[in-house]
């Protein structure tokens, strides 16, 4: 059986002083949780992140990592810094990334192949927008995304990964897929994974990425290939972000 995992994604937000008060509260709410537990912090918070967790059960991820191992890639964050800081996850393909920076499948997909390669477990996000579902395109947009990403991992990568179905439509925008029209696409990814190999398959966790909340958590989390979220605006308020894994 598939342990959930509950990580949340604070994007561009935290302090200092905001980050210690929200992180010794998820490390005391979530002690005892039956779920796996991460944070996914900006990267200058990486250091403080890594002190305030040390030795507590809630593992530490960044939001983004080159493609590249080192070099001259100024303002670039290699997999290998993030593993000195003790990161266990890394954020790829986040549906911002994709329509704020350009981000293509093809760079998403070396992003988790190096992530992968170094030891990180790259959380793939995957998701359509409105216009694409409302013309039918879901499984096409999605399936191409989720494609590209199995076709540069390494031999034996599939066990390494976790997906994230995040709906761009319900994002930020207080709208939230039912369980049932997640659970159609998780169980599209899990088959179109499968494919690659049946045995790992099996193993892999599909979070769900759209505007999850204490009040619609047990729901989505019912559904028999949903395995936990990837949590937005949920994840910047403790007793909020607890709501979720207590429900896990």
């Amino acid at each position: 059986m598939r342990r959930k995992l509950v990580a949340g994604n604070w994007k561009m937000n935290g302090s200092l002083a905001t980050n210690a008060a929200l992180l010794e509260q998820v490390k005391a709410d979530c002690a005892n949780s039956a779920c796996e537990v991460a944070v996914c912090v900006p990267a200058p918070y990486l250091a403080q992140c890594q002190a305030l967790l040390a030795g507590s059960h809630v593992a530490l991820g960044a939001q983004d990592v080159s493609m590249h191992a080192a070099g001259a890639y100024t303002g670039e964050v290699s997999a290998a810094m993030l593993l000195e800081f003790g990161c266990r996850y890394v954020i790829v393909g986040h549906s911002e990334r994709r329509a704020y920076f350009g981000e293509s499948d093809e760079l998403t997909a070396s992003k988790a192949a190096r992530a992968v390669a170094a030891g990180l477990v790259p959380i793939v996000c995957v998701g359509e927008t409105l216009e694409q579902r409302e013309a039918g395109q879901t499984d096409a947009v999605i399936g191409a995304q989720i494609d590209a990403v199995l076709a540069g991992l390494p031999q034996g990568g599939l066990s390494g990964i976790v997906v994230a179905y995040e709906p761009v439509w319900a994002i930020g925008t207080g709208r939230t897929a039912t369980p049932e029209m997640a659970q159609e696409v998780h169980a599209m990814l899990r088959q179109r994974m499968r494919a690659v190999d049946q045995k790992a398959v099996e193993t892999v966790r599909i979070l769900y990425g759209g505007s999850m909340k204490p009040d619609n958590a047990a729901e989505l989390l019912a559904m028999p290939d949903i395995d936990g979220g990837l949590v937005g605006g949920a994840a910047l308020k403790a007793a909020d972000f607890f709501g979720i894994v207590c429900k896990s």
